[in-house]
């Protein structure tokens, strides 16, 4: 293995290494620094918070409070009717549970019907103003009956408190429903009926019936102001069932209980109390109805038999009084009569068990055990009567006849007689019949409670909501913001950190520059190091300037070029000011502004940007013309000159070359302020003569990538970036714990 493989491979480990541990120090969540990024941003969370709390407030205060009615219902189990009735009460008793009479409560037919009687697809309301005007509805309390509140913020056409309308009748064709027309009080009781879009659709008097053939309208009452307006919409009626079918809650209290509560919420006590009685009632009728049906049933067949067995006994009476007229009163013998007895007995009861066959045809199938067993009664008596023919047989003709004229009227009176009695006992069943459920409790509004809004949760929730936002958007500016805050993450990609240099107030100050305007040129000539040489920032650059003499010691002159990787990183606050402190200790210290496209170094001493550098490299001025002075001792500037048009062709000609081997030998270090490194190729043509090339970054605003990339354009062009200043260094909860420089570290005199 050669010398070079040796070299190369632990370099390569070194490398491979590098990425590994790099990689997993991006994998790892820093909940410290997350805490710092947190810290840092408190006003934003705290102000998001709090916006978010006022508009929980909000919300609360004029939400519409929706308060809950209830009600209570009993189930009981069903039992006779009436008491010494158990045979024909026996036919009609039925039980139910109380999950079937919440169904049947609920059904469409009960809550359509009080649909119907209430009027509930008519909505009819007043117009409030928005957000506030609600509010403002509810609390006004009226002296006496017919009591307006005054409206406010000149928006007559609202209502404001007091307003009411009862609407008896609005009919609209059916692609009308569901929307929304506008009532307009007039004067005189007066109304007009108006179209969202403003068309007179109907007027007249309030109580007066309006049609116009496709509209017609019934007003009952109306109080408001002239030109109040109210919305006024009807519903689809199925709809209107099925979201009160939806918003009327019954349960069950307890496991077979038998008692059900109702509950139904609404914003307005008093039509939810209407509301949820009008159901109740509805159902009890229903109930009752329901258990007399059968009784009914009964009652409405006898009643048709009636008549038809009353006009059969009126004939036989007739033919038998003809018979006797006839036969000049025949009477029927003691023998004849015991076989007259029996025949009415059996025809009585085959007539009582024909009609109880009848009756159960109409409940039961033919082969159902009840209907087979009145059928086996109806054989067995028809034997028995049938048996008696022979008897019936032997009597004279005579005798014959007259039996059975006799037995046709005393089996019709018999008859008769008996569905006289049925029918008054059928009547007793159905008028005592009260059905098996009740009201316990009726609908009633506890109007100090209001249900909805749960205010201390809104605003608890609103409160929270805000603040996790806020965190949210803190966190995700964290993560999309890939400007480094830590000198370790540079020197973890090979690069040193000459120094790291806090943010200037003072610097701000000096330049004018406040936050939010444009930069304004201080009247000041002095440079912050002469200004103010115990600031933080340029405490560091002395820090800097001991590492430059270091660094500087194997370099192959005395020439620094500073560049950065993108515009406004501070090169030129760098420059001007680390040349200063140079000067400060001595040194003959010479700054050129080689960014001849934007350079702006002439400003941080008060001078102008002509005569300067391209027009020395364009040959138009000498050396001596272009160097100038600054008040401060032992330090020389050339400033950028005019705008050229080829600045990298001007830094390319030999007249650059000529000025730095002139140069060089009459100051001891040079400073050259050049463009950013990835906005134009001049920083590599300025590296190329500079014994010394250092990089600028800014806290906060390059990216890794970005300052990573900046050493790759310089190193494909052979300079060695010797280091990083890490500029404008902020002092940030998120990194307290970290690197901070001069932050950490402030020392100065308390005089």
């Amino acid at each position: 293995m050669s010398v070079n493989e040796n070299i190369t491979q632990p370099s390569m480990r070194n490398q491979q290494t590098m990425n590994i541990s790099s990689k997993g120090a991006e994998n790892e969540i820093d909940l410290m620094a997350l805490l710092g990024v947190l810290i840092d941003r408190k006003m934003f969370i705290v102000s998001i918070t709090a916006l978010f709390a006022i508009v929980g407030i909000s919300i609360a205060i004029f939400s519409t409070p929706i308060y809950n009615a209830t009600a209570m219902i009993q189930v009981e189990e069903s039992g006779s009717s009436v008491p010494g009735l158990d045979d024909m009460a026996g036919m009609f008793e039925s039980s139910s549970k109380s999950i079937t009479e919440i169904e049947l409560l609920k059904s469409r037919s009960v809550i359509g019907e009080a649909v119907d009687e209430l009027k509930l697809d008519i909505v009819a309301l007043p117009k409030l103003f928005p957000v506030v005007g609600n509010r403002s509805f509810r609390k006004f309390n009226p002296i006496k009956e017919g009591d307006l509140a005054e409206s406010s913020l000149g928006a007559s056409s609202y209502a404001w408190g007091g307003e009411k309308i009862d609407v008896f009748r609005f009919d609209v064709p059916k692609y009308a429903i569901d929307e929304e027309f506008i009532v307009l009080a007039g004067e005189n009781q007066n109304f007009k009926l108006l179209s969202e879009s403003g068309e007179v659709i109907l007027q007249g008097k309030i109580g007066q019936e309006l049609t116009n053939g496709r509209f017609s309208i019934t007003i009952k009452a109306l109080v408001a102001k002239v030109g109040t307006e109210f919305i006024v919409t009807r519903k689809d009626r199925l709809n209107t069932i099925l979201d009160l079918q939806t918003t009327i809650g019954a349960s069950e209290k307890g496991k077979d209980s038998g008692i059900v509560n109702l509950s139904f919420q609404h914003a307005i006590p008093e039509y939810a109390e209407r509301i949820l009685n009008k159901i109740a009632e509805i159902y009890v009728l229903r109930n009752v109805e329901r258990n007399s049906a059968e009784a009914k049933k009964s009652l409405d067949f006898l009643e048709i038999q009636l008549p038809e067995i009353k006009k059969q006994l009126e004939y036989s009476e007739a033919l038998f009084n003809d018979y006797q007229r006839d036969q000049q009163s025949v009477n029927i013998t003691l023998e004849t009569q015991g076989v007259l007895e029996q025949i009415v007995e059996l025809d009585t009861k085959l007539q009582e068990l024909d009609l109880k066959r009848l009756a159960m045809s109409r409940m039961f199938k033919r082969n159902h055990p009840n209907y087979q067993g009145i059928v086996e009664q109806i054989e067995a008596v028809q034997q028995q009567r049938d048996g008696l023919a022979g008897k019936i047989s032997n009597l004279p003709e005579r005798q014959q006849k007259l039996l059975r004229l006799t037995r046709d009227v005393e089996v019709g009176n018999e008859i008769y007689m008996m569905l006289l009695g049925k029918v008054q006992e059928l009547d007793i069943v159905r008028a005592g019949t009260v059905g098996n459920v009740r009201i316990i409790d009726v609908a009633e509004v506890n109007t100090t409670k209001p249900v909805k809004p749960k205010k201390a949760i809104i605003v608890i929730i609103a409160t929270m909501l805000g603040s996790v936002l806020a965190i949210a958007i803190v966190l995700l500016q964290k993560a999309l913001h890939k400007g480094v805050e830590d000198p370790s993450e540079i020197e973890g990609i090979g690069m040193p950190v000459y120094a790291s240099v806090p943010f200037s107030v003072n610097q701000d100050k000096l330049t004018g520059f406040i936050k939010g305007r444009k930069r304004k040129i201080h009247k000041n000539k002095n440079v912050l190091a002469v200004e103010n040489p115990a600031d933080l920032s340029i405490e560091a650059l002395r820090s800097l300037r001991t590492s430059l003499h270091f660094a500087m010691m194997e370099a192959k002159n005395n020439v620094i070029a500073i560049s950065g990787p993108s515009p406004g990183v501070g090169k030129s606050f760098i420059s001007a000011n680390l040349g200063a402190v140079l000067a400060q200790s001595g040194q003959k210290v010479l700054v050129i502004d080689a960014d001849m496209r934007k350079g702006y170094l002439q400003k941080q001493f008060g001078l102008v940007w002509e005569n300067g550098l391209s027009d020395y490299l364009s040959g138009q001025l000498s050396l001596e013309q272009v160097i100038k002075t600054t008040n401060v001792e032992g330090l020389n500037i050339i400033t950028r000159g005019q705008v050229p048009p080829n600045p990298s062709e001007l830094l390319m000609h030999s007249n650059f070359s000529d000025l730095i081997s002139e140069i060089k030998a009459n100051y001891d270090i040079i400073l050259i302020d050049t463009p950013p490194i990835l906005a134009v190729t001049d920083p590599a043509i300025v590296g190329g003569h500079a014994g010394t090339m250092l990089l600028v970054t800014r806290f906060g605003q390059n990216a890794l990538k970005e300052i990573d990339y900046a050493r790759q354009r310089f190193e494909q062009n052979g300079i060695d970036v010797k280091g990083v200043v890490f500029n404008g260094v902020v002092k940030k909860a998120s990194n307290a714990y970290g690197y901070y420089g001069y932050y950490n570290y402030e020392y100065k005199s308390d005089k």
